[in-house]
């Protein structure tokens, strides 16, 4: 096995005897959308988020747009989205028709900044929601979030699509509120072998609703009642999450063994925090350092994979541009990297990116 092996394939190797299985009874129901493998997934999900509704579609960018739709939010809506985040969940407020605006994000844990969305509050009108991203599977502010939201009217979502096994105050994270969205894409911590995504919500109302709205607005088949799409979870990539949900908790275990042996080992960075009454879910272990790029092509050099995510704050990429500056977010994207972190990885791989680390000297 090679010291440093990709998630998603040694995942699937992992897992190759009962993803065959799930194949094999898929193809043999001959039901592919829709089906009891969705049914089946979607109770599984909410069952392992505590409870509530589980409405599978067919991404995690579909997710947004669908609950934006569900809750009526669209043409002329402002929608709130941190300024360090993947460019799917701006992308999705702009397919929802609404307008993204901007907001900075904690130095800390480089989530949305309850200061920052307070005055984006004061000085926008409009505002009508806000996307609340736990950003490398460290839980948001969530509290100081709400409360600001509370305080402006304005409807806080989460984002829980990189926060699988995250927790708030003992809390799923992806429940704190009345409805989340979560992308199982192949490297998430819970991944399909392809596109595939949750809207969650403690709503039995909201859940039909969207039932309705990502298959064309069907109640009754052919006859749509709204104006719904096309964004179904195919019955293949529910059978193979069902085949790995199980094994989730104690992935995201091995997840923080690992990532402690780093925060005990590595020294001379800005590491990741886990904040009192959070439970980190390590989707990444991203550490800071003022010298980001050299430190990366020194571990290239040794062989060490590594990742920029992200590279530009959203404000900084052509599509989403503004005036406006958001200095935190700036300041990070210059910093950030991800260093190697998932279950497959032995504690050999650790020390050995640990040893690489620590020989580079600016």
């Amino acid at each position: 096995m090679a010291l440093y092996p990709e998630f998603p394939a040694e995942d699937q190797r992992h897992h190759h005897e009962a993803l065959m299985l799930a194949v094999q009874r898929v193809l043999q129901s001959g039901r592919f959308i829709l089906g009891e493998e969705v049914k089946a997934f979607e109770a599984e999900f909410a069952s392992f988020l505590g409870g509530g509704h589980a409405v599978g579609v067919a991404s995690g960018t579909d997710a947004i747009e669908l609950l934006l739709r569900a809750k009526e939010i669209g043409a002329g809506d402002g929608v709130v989205v941190p300024a360090l985040a993947p460019s799917a969940v701006a992308a999705a407020v702009r397919r929802a028709g609404a307008r993204v605006v901007l907001g900075d994000v904690e130095d800390e844990i480089l989530t949305l900044c309850p200061q920052s969305l307070r005055e984006v509050l004061k000085r926008q009108r409009g505002i009508k929601a806000v996307l609340a991203v736990h950003l490398y599977g460290h839980p948001c502010d969530w509290k100081a979030l709400e409360e600001v939201c509370e305080g402006h009217g304005v409807l806080l979502i989460e984002d829980a699509s990189q926060a699988h096994g995250s927790r708030f105050e003992q809390k799923a994270v992806g429940t704190l509120g009345k409805a989340s969205v979560w992308s199982f894409y192949p490297t998430k911590n819970l991944g399909a072998l392809g596109d595939a995504g949750v809207v969650w919500t403690s709503e039995a109302g909201l859940a039909e609703k969207l039932r309705c709205l990502r298959e064309y607005g069907w109640r009754q088949r052919h006859l749509s009642e709204l104006p719904g799409i096309n964004s179904r979870l195919d019955e293949m990539q529910a059978a193979m999450l069902r085949v790995k949900l199980p094994s989730l908790s104690a992935q995201i275990a091995k997840r923080r063994e690992l990532a402690s042996r780093y925060l005990s080992r590595l020294r001379g960075l800005r590491l990741p925090v886990v904040r009192e009454g959070c439970e980190h879910a390590f989707h990444q272990f991203v550490i800071r350092s003022e010298h980001r790029d050299g430190l990366q092509a020194h571990l290239k050099h040794r062989g060490v994979p590594s990742a920029v995510l992200y590279p530009a704050a959203l404000h900084q990429q052509p599509a989403f541009a503004c005036v406006e500056s958001f200095p935190v977010a700036e300041k990070a994207v210059r910093e950030v990297l991800s260093l190697p972190l998932h279950p497959y990885l032995s504690e050999l791989a650790i020390e050995a990116v640990c040893a690489a680390v620590e020989e580079f000297h600016p």
